[in-house]
Formats: structure tokens, C-alpha cells, sequence
């Protein structure tokens, strides 16, 4: 328990570091797996290395105590001491919300109050009607900053976690005084560019914001499953995709990341938004500098993305390409000398990335490319920064078009990831599918919109009149009059809104189930004839799972069918035997029973189907399978999992 208890402690401290947020139940996803500790703490480079080096030795020497039997009185007294501490602990707590969820909060007490405490909703049930209209419908009602764009191609460069606080002039538009890395090299790349500083990552988590980066709507504000997993089972809307949408008119869709694809089922996710190609880690057979242990350095990745592209302009076609860099994901893969010379290894990995996206950028413009294609450098994610909580909503957009001319270098007004698809298909002058939500960038607006992201653990509404209300899943909400979600503060003028939290948490669950209301049957496919190499030992399940069916949330009162189809395209003379195990916030669920694979030889295949019953709703629920053998490879068929709601 006390070594549980030491991992869990530094941990969060390192979470805190690197995404400046404390850690909630769905986090025992990762908090709990050792694949991902082993991975996070590659080379044992941690923020906090004197916490953690002290948090150790005093729990080693708690842990050679000699102990003495407990007598019920003392323990009865010792509980009911805890009790009445952790309960005035909880009330100084919540008493000033203006302190940051961090500043008021231990890393444990923080997860119980966000699992126990959460806001009560409304007695009404709130449905698509009550959202305001801005959350509701496409906006194109703006003025027109240009006709119809001149850009063949379009090219969008996702940054992973980067946030605008980097760039000095967003820096300067809202008014932030910090001494953090500036990106100049970046910002020396793009003079010409269209800034919009006022821009919202709206949650975290790499495949959330791709989802709304590449699909018009809001990412799930919540840890519930990933809107990219529940677009499997709902084609039509994934044919409204960016990607679909441009490929139905000609364009060619691409899409290419520095990290592997299995993890969150971006192999499945990224085609079924309607790329033509979908590569990761495994593109990148030619590399110049030593890997990290998530995927290709930032050096690497560009390098490959800028011969990418020139193959793209060879071909003739009109194209559209995604790229998503990984170097800037924790445990950031910089060497010691970068570390020492920046302060922190988070900082080091920013100015490696600063220099290899200008560099990219730059040769972009040798190549001529920039001058037949539009351009958009954002981000999936904020992985925030010192000194406020908002940091971590704060997205970066940046605009380079070939009628650079007449647009303006600040764009004004409230931006997202959400509004990416409607402005792209706003500029090159292709009808928008209904079902899409957001603004264009290439129009300006006079009155103001809704504007929601849940980060850092709190949900931040920003209304048409430019109120902001921040509320914890504690039920502490701030009503800030006269303040958008991006800004400073003025918590001075900040007062409690106790009745806000559970109206605007049941307003963002009906955002959340915006693809899924009114289903009676959800089904999902995680395989299709692909073929997988087993390492030669399986290390750990994280690493070398072989599906991406993880962190799924099924109803209450639902149940789930499952139906797994695989063949033996080559094995050793011994065999292969695959192993699957079912997890629920990365504990493993003994209460399942399903069958085992049996021993499979070269030709050999096999089909497992089972079925379980969820009495109550179930979330984080992941499915691993593994199996090992030198030269060895599995060919999945099928890999099914239906979803059927039992009607009340």
C-alpha cells in the first residue's frame, strides 16, 4: 500500500509538471499501468527529482517500522480523527474557488472529491433544444475577409500539446507577463502569417482533438469515450468529416503522425474520417537522429513530412495532408546537454520542436508550396503552462494562405478546434454538411458566440455576452462577467455561481452524446484483415497490445457482444498462444468469463464470441491481447464489439 501510495504521489506531481492538472479516476488508465510508467519515465527523467528521491526514502523507512498489534480502539479513533481532518480539509477547500484547483487540492483528495462530490444535475433532462444556437448550427453569417481561396492544397500541422502561450505575439495579445520559452524561430517563419490568439483547445487527450480538429463539433467534455472511437459506428457522420468531404471533391487525403497508430485506435479512427492513407512511426524507415521511445524526434519527422509533401506535388492532384508530431509528449525525447541548457526537459523539447517546425516551414516556402496551399499550424491539445489554470484551453492557430495580402495579422474574436473544418470548407467555397458546429476564420463576426472546453479539470463556458463561468466537478463554479475563456483573469471581480455547475454540466452531456442519442445498437470495428508482427517476448501489455479497442464506455443496462476472428499467417514450430485480457481503469475484470484463443500454428485461425451484461455503466473498459513469437504474425479478421441498449 505505502509503495502504491509513494508511485501515485510522484506521479501526479509529474502530471501536474507536464500538463499542469492533478489527476482524476480515469487516469488510474495510465497511473495504474506499468507499460506506461516504463515508457512516461524513460531514462528516469522527472520533473520533481528531490520530491520524488525524498518521497521514496521516507516511505522505504515507514515500511521498515516495526509495527505492533492495533487495538480496535486506537484504530476506531485513529479513523474517526482522519475522518473529521480529511472533512475540515474538504470545507477550507471549497471555500475559495478563486484558488486554483491545484493550489487547494492534494493529488489524492482531488480524485475522491472529483469521483464523490460531483455537481448534481438539473431534475430536468436537458436535450439538443437547450443548447444556445451557436452550439446548435453552423455560423457563416460573418462578413467575408476574401472570396473564395485561391489554395489547391491544404495542409494542417498539428503540435503536440503546444500551446499559444509559446508564440511572442499571442503572448502579447493577452496580456501575459512570463519569462517561459518563446517559439522565435517559429514566429521569424511565418511573418506573413494570420494569428488568432484567441483560440480553444476544448479537452485533453491526442485523439479527442483530432476528432475536432478533422470533424466540426466539440471533443467530449468529459473522460467518457472518445467521440473518434463512437464515429466507428456511426458512418454517415463520419462522412461529413474534413477529410471525407474534401476526398468526395477531388482532393487526395492523407494523413501521417511521428508515433504508432494501434494506441486509441487511430488506424481505424483516421480512415473512417475519410483518409485515403493513414501512416505513423512505421513511414519513417529513414532516420537521421536517435529515436525516443514514443515515436520519431520532431528532426526526424520533418524532415520526412517535407519529402512527403514532395511527393504530394508530383502527382499534380489537389491534396490534403494532417501531421501530427510526438516529440513534445511526456517523457520528451531530448538529450541531458538540452535538458542542463533549458532549465526542464518540457522546455528542451519545445525549442527542439521550435527549430525543426521553422526549418519545415522554411523549406516549405523554398519548395514553392505555400504559394498554392493553405496552411494551418495548431494543436491537439494544450499541455498548458505556469501561472494559470486557462493555459491549458489555450490553443495556437496560425493562417498561411497565398492571399496572405488581405488578411489580417491578428484575427479577432473566439476561435477552436472546433470551428477548423467549417473554415476550410468556408474558404474553398464547398457546401457544409448540416450536422458541423463553428465559426470560419476567414469571416468577421460582430456579436459574440458560446465557446466551452473542460481542462485541467474544469469545465470553462464562455457565453455570446462574454461571461465566463469556470466550475470543478467539486461543484464550485465562477461567474466572471465581461471575461472570455482565453485572457487573464479578473477573479477580483469573480463571484460564486452555485447554481451554475450542474445546468452547465448537464449541457455539456448533451454535447458529449451528440453522436450517440437515441441508439439502440452501436457497433464498432477494430480489425480488418490487418496483420500484425508479435515481438519476440512480450514486455508489457501497454507496448505490445495488438487492438485498439480501449477506453470504451458502455451504457447502463446495456449489453456487449463481442466476436473475434483471427488466423495464423506464420508461427514457429511451437505455435502461438494469444492471450487477451479485459481491463476497467487498467484493472484487470475477473467477473467477465470468456473463452481462451486455442494454440495456433502457420494457416491455422480461430473465432472467439462472448457476451456480458452491464448492470451499471462501465467506462475506461479496454481490451488486450497479446502474443509473442520469434518471426511470428497474426492476421486479424474481425474484432467486433456491439453495443446494445436494453429499452426501459
Amino acid at each position: 500500500m505505502i509503495t502504491g501510495w509513494t508511485l501515485f504521489q510522484v506521479m501526479s506531481q509529474e502530471l501536474l509538471a507536464v500538463m499542469q492538472r492533478l489527476p482524476v479516476l480515469q487516469d488510474f488508465n495510465y497511473l495504474l499501468d506499468p507499460g506506461f510508467i516504463l515508457n512516461s519515465a524513460a531514462g528516469f527523467h522527472i520533473s520533481f527529482p528531490v520530491y520524488a528521491t525524498a518521497f521514496t526514502i521516507f516511505s522505504c523507512c515507514a515500511i521498515g517500522v516495526p509495527t505492533s498489534e492495533v487495538r480496535w480502539g486506537k484504530l476506531i479513533t485513529g479513523l474517526v480523527a482522519s475522518c473529521l481532518i480529511f472533512g475540515l480539509h474538504h470545507f477550507v477547500s471549497t471555500a475559495d474557488s478563486r484558488q486554483g484547483i491545484a493550489a487547494r487540492y492534494n493529488s489524492l483528495h482531488w480524485m475522491i472529491a472529483g469521483s464523490l462530490f460531483l455537481p448534481d444535475r438539473d431534475d430536468r433532462e436537458y436535450s439538443t433544444v437547450d443548447l444556445p444556437q451557436s452550439l446548435r448550427v453552423v455560423d457563416l453569417d460573418g462578413k467575408k475577409l476574401i472570396g473564395s481561396g485561391t489554395a489547391r492544397n491544404v495542409l494542417i500541422v498539428a503540435l503536440e500539446g503546444i500551446s499559444g502561450l509559446y508564440l511572442p505575439e499571442m503572448r502579447e495579445w493577452a496580456g501575459v507577463d512570463s519569462d517561459i520559452y518563446r517559439m522565435d524561430k517559429l514566429a521569424r517563419a511565418i511573418p506573413d502569417a494570420m494569428l488568432i490568439p484567441d483560440f480553444v483547445d476544448h479537452s485533453h487527450q491526442t485523439i479527442r482533438g483530432l476528432y475536432s480538429l478533422h470533424c466540426g463539433d466539440f471533443s467530449k467534455l468529459s473522460f467518457d469515450m472518445p467521440k473518434a472511437l463512437e464515429l466507428l459506428a456511426h458512418p454517415q457522420r463520419a462522412g461529413q468529416c474534413l477529410p471525407a468531404q474534401l476526398r468526395q471533391n477531388g482532393w487526395e487525403s492523407h494523413y501521417l503522425q511521428g508515433a504508432g497508430l494501434q494506441f486509441m485506435n487511430k488506424e481505424k479512427a483516421m480512415p473512417a474520417m475519410g483518409f485515403d492513407q493513414v501512416h505513423g512511426v512505421e513511414w519513417f524507415t529513414e532516420r537521421v537522429h536517435h529515436d525516443f521511445h514514443w515515436g520519431t524526434t520532431d528532426d526526424d519527422f520533418f524532415l520526412g513530412a517535407r519529402k512527403y509533401v514532395s511527393g504530394l506535388q508530383q502527382q499534380g492532384k489537389p491534396w490534403f495532408l494532417s501531421l501530427l508530431t510526438v516529440g513534445t509528449h511526456q517523457p520528451f525525447g531530448v538529450s541531458d546537454e538540452l535538458a542542463e541548457k533549458y532549465g526542464s526537459r518540457k522546455i528542451a523539447s519545445v525549442a527542439r520542436l521550435d527549430e525543426a517546425v521553422s526549418e519545415f516551414i522554411n523549406g516549405l516556402r523554398e519548395d514553392g508550396v505555400l504559394e498554392d496551399t493553405l496552411v494551418l499550424i495548431t494543436s491537439d491539445e494544450s499541455h498548458g503552462g505556469e501561472g494559470a489554470g486557462w493555459h491549458s484551453s489555450w490553443g495556437m492557430a496560425v493562417i498561411l494562405a497565398p492571399e496572405r495580402d488581405r488578411l489580417p495579422r491578428i484575427k479577432k474574436g473566439t476561435y477552436g478546434l472546433v470551428d477548423v473544418e467549417a473554415s476550410i470548407l468556408d474558404y474553398l467555397g464547398l457546401p457544409l454538411p448540416q450536422s458541423l458546429l463553428g465559426r470560419s476564420f476567414f469571416r468577421d463576426y460582430g456579436t459574440g458566440r458560446e465557446m466551452v472546453s473542460y481542462s485541467a479539470s474544469k469545465l470553462r463556458w464562455q457565453t455570446a455576452e462574454n461571461d465566463l463561468y469556470e466550475c470543478g466537478r467539486d461543484g464550485n463554479c465562477l461567474k466572471m462577467t465581461g471575461q472570455a475563456l482565453i485572457g487573464l483573469r479578473r477573479e477580483n471581480n469573480a463571484t460564486r455561481s452555485d447554481t451554475s455547475a450542474p445546468r452547465l454540466f448537464g449541457l455539456a452531456a448533451v454535447l458529449d452524446n451528440g453522436l450517440r442519442q437515441n441508439f439502440d445498437k452501436q457497433v464498432l470495428q477494430f480489425a480488418s484483415g490487418e496483420v500484425r508482427v508479435l515481438p519476440e517476448k512480450i514486455k508489457n501489455e501497454w507496448t505490445d497490445n495488438l487492438v485498439g479497442a480501449q477506453y470504451l464506455a458502455f451504457p447502463k443496462d446495456s449489453t456487449v457482444h463481442v466476436d473475434i476472428q483471427l488466423k495464423a499467417v506464420a508461427t514457429g514450430p511451437q505455435g502461438v498462444q494469444m492471450k487477451m485480457k479485459l481491463r476497467q481503469f487498467e484493472q484487470e475484470v475477473q467477473s467477465i468469463n470468456y473463452p481462451l484463443f486455442p494454440l495456433l500454428r502457420t494457416g491455422e485461425g480461430c473465432r472467439v464470441q462472448f457476451a456480458f451484461d452491464n448492470s451499471e455503466a462501465r467506462q475506461a473498459f479496454s481490451f488486450h491481447v497479446v502474443g509473442e513469437g520469434k518471426d511470428a504474425k497474426i492476421r486479424f479478421d474481425k474484432f467486433e464489439i456491439t453495443i446494445e441498449q436494453h429499452k426501459s
